[in-house]
């Protein structure tokens, strides 16, 4: 591999002749080689957002050459677009609040706006990455910044998407099969009768919840601090620099950013980020759980409950031929778990917060976009692939709700609570249905039978 020499304040660095990165991005690669995981698209793109955002409003108030700007937010813009992806090399585990990530960036866009300028890669004469790009800027704020416009991006334009069309399949399933009567359970063992329609209605308003949950956390999202700097001062920032800069992003995204309510509680936490993880949390948790009934409720096809049927989309046993099984639901349960366990990891990374910084937002950015991120992707093929081809067996669900022994419950007006327990003992113990056994014991007269035990009266 050929090498150009450049150099930062520690000395001389050789760096891939071919890269736009520069000196501290090479030290970076060279000090963290610890899991090949980088900080996603969105991560990158916001970035790029901030560095256009910060030589606009540079530009604006005269600290910035005007052909210096236009070239770093021609250069900003391509890393907005994606075009240099391949030169964000740093890895997630790396120097603590993201240093080596922010200078990732600014040597990236310096370099590209040299070559736009005419000159050659590494001429930090012409723009340099820490005075120019970076101008204004630390570490601090902008990778703070990042994590918020990534995650509210990621959750608004993937996530809620998603999450409608999943509220929407539910609730046509529960349209759909509201007309179906099945057994409830609680505790796993039978309860009351219900309309299957109303335990997918159940699962559409928990998605709309959880929704709604996510949505309250976006608040402190849309608050930024960009212009707090290295403590939340605004050292060497011009005093329009941050309403300029943050009017721009708020733009660019078309989303209603604005300045932090109070820039120093920004700088010391990343409250906007535990407080969206916890949401996040909240929706794994819920999807797990529906996950989980739907495996319950097709479990079978013969020895279980088999009241629906999920589509099948592959084989499901390498050694029992025939044998299908929900792998969709299995893979939400799968996803929600690592969603928990990311919400763990930021829980335990927002307590590095000491004084003015958190130290530890690298790994609080991935996990968060990353949970974001196969949610999304998760609840896609999860609802297109499964919950939306879902089958009631319906003779299945009157079968089981004939049997169940928590009819019995409907007979309380009628004959009080201790004969109707001694009706449901008799039903288990004689493999009969609460209906054989009142009408054995005379207890009630057939119609009186047929007015308590309709179960359609029961839902």
């Amino acid at each position: 591999m050929e090498y150009r020499i450049q150099k930062d304040s520690l000395g001389e660095v050789k760096v891939p002749v071919e890269a736009y990165y520069g000196a501290q991005t090479q030290r970076a690669v060279e000090n963290f080689p610890i899991s090949g995981l980088r900080l996603p698209r969105r991560f990158i793109r916001a970035q790029g957002l901030i560095k256009y955002a910060a030589a606009y409003a540079n530009k604006k108030v005269g600290l910035l050459e005007e052909k210096q700007a236009d070239a770093i937010m021609q250069a900003a813009n391509e890393v907005i677009e994606g075009k240099w992806d391949s030169q964000f090399v740093v890895d997630v585990y790396q120097a603590g609040a993201g240093t080596s990530q922010n200078m990732n960036a600014n040597e990236v866009i310096a370099n590209r706006a040299i070559e736009l300028l005419g000159g050659k890669i590494g001429d930090t004469s012409i723009v340099h990455p820490n005075d120019h790009v970076n101008m204004a800027q630390s570490t601090n704020d902008t990778i703070h910044v990042a994590i918020n416009i990534a995650a509210t991006e990621a959750v608004t334009h993937d996530l809620f998407p998603i999450l409608d069309e999943l509220i929407a399949t539910l609730d046509q399933k529960g349209k759909d099969f509201y007309h179906i009567i099945k057994s409830g359970r609680t505790h796993l063992q039978d309860a009351v009768p219900m309309r299957l329609g109303q335990e997918f209605y159940g699962y559409r308003e928990t998605i709309v919840e959880a929704k709604k949950t996510i949505q309250e956390s976006q608040d402190l999202l849309l608050q930024i601090g960009l212009g707090g700097n290295a403590v939340g001062t605004g050292i060497n920032a011009h005093p329009d620099y941050a309403k300029l800069a943050i009017v721009k992003i708020a733009e660019l995204t078309g989303l209603p950013f604005r300045e932090s309510n109070q820039r120093f509680m920004f700088m010391q936490n990343t409250q906007g980020a535990i407080k969206l993880s916890g949401a996040l949390k909240n929706l794994a948790i819920h999807l797990i759980k529906i996950a989980s009934d739907l495996r319950l409720l097709s479990s079978g096809p013969r020895t279980g409950f088999a009241e629906i049927t999920l589509p099948p989309v592959q084989p499901g046993s390498s050694i029992m031929p025939g044998k299908v099984n929900p792998v969709m639901a299995e893979m939400m349960n799968m996803i929600g778990s690592q969603v928990i366990g990311n919400d763990a990891t930021i829980t335990s990374a927002g307590q590095a917060s000491q004084l003015e910084l958190n130290v530890m937002m690298p790994v609080i950015g991935y996990n968060l976009l990353h949970s974001i991120q196969i949610l999304t992707n998760g609840i896609k093929v999860f609802n297109d692939r499964s919950v939306k081809g879902i089958v009631a067996n319906e003779e299945r669900c009157a079968e089981l709700m004939e049997r169940s022994l928590a009819l019995a419950t409907a007979l309380n007006p009628a004959i009080g609570y201790d004969k109707a327990a001694e009706v449901s003992k008799k039903a288990y113990a004689t493999g009969k249905t609460v209906r054989e056994v009142v009408k054995e014991t005379g207890l009630l007269t057939d119609e009186e039978i047929d007015r308590y035990l309709d179960v359609s009266k029961m839902v």
